[in-house]
């Protein structure tokens, strides 16, 4: 099963190799249905599998349609290149110190002076 499915990946993203695409998928979901029937997979991992490989059947199906551009940029993304990549560009990081704060804090706001503590367990006020 996993040798089919991988065959079935490597025939969508490179096309250009002698395997046929259309009889590779098809092996790929039949073998995976075979695993869920006999038990090997759970029947909804199967299922996961198999919609992952059509949609990126599907995905790179499209970017053959579209221009040369895009395709590359559909073929990566079907390939899982652009996942969990941000397109913000990295922090610059400098090697020198921040500056020093120019201001001084403002004072501390003066705070009720608190009851003092008890000295032993002896000392609790009688219960109402």
């Amino acid at each position: 099963m996993r040798t089919k499915v991988t065959r079935a990946r490597r025939a969508l993203l490179n096309p250009s190799e002698s395997l046929d695409m259309a009889s590779a998928v098809r092996d790929a979901l039949s073998a995976l249905d075979r695993a869920a029937e006999k038990g090997v997979l759970h029947a909804n991992n199967a299922r996961r599998r198999k919609s992952r490989l059509a949609t990126m059947a599907a995905s790179l199906q499209r970017a053959g349609q579209a221009g040369e551009g895009e395709a590359a940029a559909a073929r990566s993304t079907a390939a899982g290149g652009a996942k969990g990549r941000t397109t913000k560009p990295a922090a610059a990081k400098s090697s020198a110190k921040r500056a020093p704060k120019a201001e001084a804090k403002a004072p501390a706001k003066a705070t009720p002076a608190k009851a003092p503590a008890r000295a032993s367990r002896g000392d609790k006020p009688a219960k109402r």
